[in-house]
């Protein structure tokens, strides 16, 4: 009688951000984010399977992550990471930050990277994003928004995976308290996506 082997490893996927203004270096944001497993999955299948999906292609912003009532104390939407249509609460804005894409127009400060440690079991993907002086279009001048439903008070952000049908799936989703662009400053986004096998 044949004995069913079943391996017992696994991989887990682990994900960080950190906003932050790379000329005054305040930190808005450090935290750890939701990963959607289910869309992961399939964006970890068909990278693997050379599909031309599935990779990480933009970084989406919105602003429908948290309310803030007329005492300065804020709710936390919970992310979105189940359903393959999952998407942000409210997107306002999406940047392209696949370097190899025609489509992202500064690939020099808005790209990924792959970090391995030879001997370790985890490989990070860094995701690099700028929202430069004059983007997006339309954002206030100055840092003083007093209403958080503007636009561009982001309290919501996201990647999402390439598809050729133009609407790549949500692979990460994190909520933070609400973060302004405005012209006058630069926002830099640093997140970390961490695949590791639980094998030794």
């Amino acid at each position: 009688m044949s004995e069913i082997m079943h391996d017992k490893n696994g991989v887990v996927v682990q994900g960080h951000i950190k906003i932050s203004d790379p000329e005054t270096k305040e930190i808005y944001v450090d935290k750890r984010n939701a990963i959607h497993y289910e869309n992961m999955s399939i964006a970890l299948a068909e990278s693997l399977s050379n599909a031309g999906e599935g990779f990480i292609y933009e970084m989406s912003f919105g602003n429908g992550g948290t309310s803030v009532d007329d005492s300065g104390i804020i709710t936390y939407l919970t992310p979105n990471s189940t359903g393959t249509n999952a998407t942000l609460y409210n997107q306002t804005f999406t940047k392209v930050i696949d370097d190899r894409s025609v489509n992202n127009l500064d690939p020099a400060r808005n790209y990924t990277e792959i970090r391995h440690v030879s001997g370790t079991n985890y490989t990070d993907v860094i995701v690099s994003c700028l929202l430069d002086y004059g983007e997006p279009s339309g954002q206030l001048a100055f840092d003083t928004a007093t209403n958080t439903d503007d636009a561009y008070v982001f309290d919501e952000l996201g990647l999402r995976s390439y598809s050729s049908s133009g609407d790549g799936r949500l692979i990460t989703h994190v909520i933070f308290h609400p973060v302004q662009k405005s012209l006058n400053r630069l926002i830099q986004i640093d997140y970390t996506v961490r695949i590791q096998s639980l094998a030794g």
